[in-house]
This record gives structure tokens, C-alpha cells and sequence, in this order.
């Protein structure tokens, strides 16, 4: 496995990977203008040509907001979530980000673990921000 910057080609797998993990997924359409965006940076998980996870943020001046983490369901519990977080937070501290931000779902507990054992810590709570089941978010920040 390895990770590196997602790329055209890996697009329709992350939209697969998308439709499968979240109730509203991201269009192929939208992942596919979100890369093109220079503040945007991707990663993708590989194993034989075959994507196994991704992970997005954006970058606004010195601050990084994670879009999406998701990891194929048959790839899991291998390190795959924890090695992409990792690529973020090396890739805050190269470029000096004040914080890496994100939104989860408050009963995603496998989630929430690995923020937490990447040092994030709970700085808020969206109410009713998901639906589908509606469900509370937990806002995480890790700070450098």
C-alpha cells in the first residue's frame, strides 16, 4: 500500500469509494472540479492500481479543513485511515497550518478513535448537521 497525490485517473474509484461510505455523496462531477482547485489538495491509498481510500481538504491561508475520509469497506482496520490523517498532518506542519479541522458524524465511533489517536480534539457540535440519519456533528481540530 501506498499513499500519493490522487489524480484524474483515480477518480472514478474515489467516487465508487464515495457512493459506498456516505448517505450524500460527493458527484464525480464535484470530486473531479474539487481536485482542479488550487487550494485543494487529494490523496489516495493504492494497492495494485486499485484505490482503497482517500482523504481531502482545503487549505485557506494557514488553516487546513478535511472534506472527506473514507476508506473501502473491504480495507479497513489496516492502517489505511490512520496513514492518510498522517499525510495530512505531515503535509500541515510542511506548510505551517495553524490547524487541521473536520466534521463527524457523533456516533462514528471508529472515526472519532482515529482523530483522537491522531491528536484532534473535540472543539464543538453542529446540531442536526446530517441527515439521512439525522445526527449531530462533532467538530475536531488538531492544532500545530
Amino acid at each position: 500500500m501506498r499513499i500519493e497525490e490522487m489524480k484524474e485517473s483515480h477518480l472514478l474509484q474515489v467516487a465508487e469509494i464515495e457512493n459506498k461510505c456516505f448517505s450524500h455523496p460527493w458527484s464525480l462531477k464535484s470530486l473531479e472540479s474539487e481536485l482542479k482547485n488550487n487550494g485543494s489538495h487529494f490523496y489516495v491509498s493504492v494497492e495494485d492500481d486499485k484505490v482503497l481510500g482517500y482523504i481531502g481538504m482545503n487549505v485557506v491561508v494557514d488553516e487546513g479543513y478535511i472534506f472527506n475520509v473514507a476508506v473501502d469497506e473491504n480495507a479497513r482496520k489496516k492502517g489505511i485511515g490512520t496513514a492518510l490523517i498522517n499525510t495530512l498532518v505531515t503535509f500541515a506542519k510542511k506548510n505551517s497550518l495553524a490547524f487541521l479541522t473536520l466534521e463527524v458524524r457523533q456516533y462514528n465511533e471508529n472515526a472519532i478513535r482515529l482523530y483522537s489517536n491522531a491528536g484532534f480534539v473535540k472543539v464543538g457540535e453542529r446540531k442536526n448537521y446530517y441527515s439521512e440519519p439525522a445526527e449531530n456533528a462533532i467538530l475536531m481540530t488538531k492544532y500545530f
